[in-house]
């Protein structure tokens, strides 16, 4: 791959690779990313009404859950192009207006397609952002502040995620008189406001970080090439399937155990408390040999999380959900970290490497969703789904032996 580094320039003139303008761009960044979170996470809570007022079954209600994430798959990599070659600020701009009309439009929706329409409209914006998010760590910020900078912006979708999962019942819908349609249309809302406060005062890099001479079709190809590479993205998709799986699912889980709506988004919404104080510290106390370490920790932990949800009550199921959002959101900042510090991918094709790797990652995204739902359909009971999502994560476990030995090289590399 030829490239030439321009932050290398900069240097060797006297200027600051890192520009004192990184924190508010970090701060800015994380607005729309906990957007994304908010709208993503929305529906979990009102799946319950949803599937009375438009008469799905659970298996359309899985399909409607995964189906951004399928728009995802098919838009990630492209995505990621648009993201190095249009700039930051005006990729996640654009991204967020997508979140936005896909939100309110849920509102004129009269059955499972049109549905299944608005939301997997969300997976053609959604990608913008979270390329944008790393992109801006690789262009802003070196070094250990990259860690730093990372586990900051990866607490954004969990802390939109919670205030969906928790608030959506107990706050949002009383309201707006008790109607998901309302609901949705004020998530849109809060969206173009934070679109509006990004396009204002974000801005791009001041120095181009990196100029490519190759295709988007060469630069893919490099990657992909790479096996130490290949398993972070494989990687993803694992933790992807768990996390949509799990998360999205999780309300319903302890609706059918009893419990009120109001309730069970609330339990639902611990896992993402927790894991804000995951990817704040893992990121940045974890030295970068043992990232790898780190990755299989916090897959075992998964998979006694998972146990304890599906075969438990009382206070053990409070230690599950606390335990699923520390193991669980630990995961996708590792991999994204390795995948940043990785010879084989620089700075300036960061938006396409983090295209790609989302674009795999979602595959999981989107399957793990529809396989909960057609499971349950299957069999009465979450427990068949729960189980096999916690496989997913001994593999991810087996997985980190070859990542140590990438983690190795790309260290003496670096």
């Amino acid at each position: 791959m030829k490239v030439h580094n321009a932050d290398a320039s900069a240097q060797a003139k006297g200027e600051p690779l890192v520009q004192s303008y990184r924190w508010v761009m970090l701060a800015l960044v994380w607005l729309p990313y906990a957007a994304f979170g908010l709208v993503s996470r929305s529906i979990a809570p009102l799946v319950t009404p949803i599937l009375s007022d438009l008469h799905m079954s659970y298996s359309e209600m899985g399909l409607v859950l995964g189906s951004w994430q399928l728009t995802y798959i098919v838009v990630g990599i492209l995505a990621g192009s648009i993201t190095d070659r249009l700039g930051v600020r005006k990729a996640v701009f654009a991204g967020a207006l997508i979140i936005v009309a896909s939100a309110c439009l849920r509102y004129f929706v009269t059955g499972f397609f049109p549905l299944l329409l608005t939301v997997a409209l969300f997976g053609a914006g959604a990608p913008l952002i979270s390329i944008g998010a790393p992109t801006v760590a690789a262009q802003w910020f070196s070094g250990r502040g990259r860690g730093v900078a990372v586990g900051i912006y990866t607490t954004s979708p969990s802390v939109g995620g919670l205030v969906a999962l928790a608030a959506t019942n107990s706050l949002v819908m009383p309201l707006v008189g008790f109607s998901w349609r309302w609901t949705f249309v004020f998530f849109g809302a809060v969206t173009l406001v934070i679109a509006l406060i990004w396009i204002l005062l974000a801005r791009d890099a001041r120095h181009p970080v990196l100029v490519t001479r190759q295709s988007t079709k060469q630069t893919f190809l490099s990657l992909i090439r790479v096996p130490y590479v290949r398993i972070i993205f494989i990687g993803g998709l694992l933790a992807f399937a768990t996390s949509h799986g799990m998360s999205n699912w999780l309300p319903n889980l302890f609706e059918s155990q009893g419990l009120s709506a109001a309730e069970s988004g609330f339990l639902a919404s611990i896992p993402m408390f927790s894991g804000i104080f995951s990817v704040l510290l893992v990121p940045t106390l974890t030295p970068a040999r043992y990232r790898a370490k780190a990755i299989a920790a916090a897959a075992a932990g998964n998979v006694i999380s998972l146990v304890l949800l599906a075969t438990v009550s009382g206070p053990l199921t409070l230690a599950g959900l606390v335990l699923f959002g520390l193991a669980g959101f630990a995961i996708f900042p590792m991999l994204m970290l390795m995948l940043m510090d990785s010879p084989e991918v620089g700075v300036g094709t960061m938006g396409l490497a983090s295209g790609v790797f989302f674009a795999v990652a979602e595959i999981g995204g989107f399957s793990g969703p529809l396989l909960m739902g057609t499971l349950f359909d299957m069999t009465g009971t979450f427990l068949t789904g729960v189980l096999f999502l916690a496989a997913l994560n001994l593999a991810i476990t087996a997985m980190t032996l070859f990542l140590r030995r990438g983690s190795a090289k790309a260290g003496s590399a670096a």
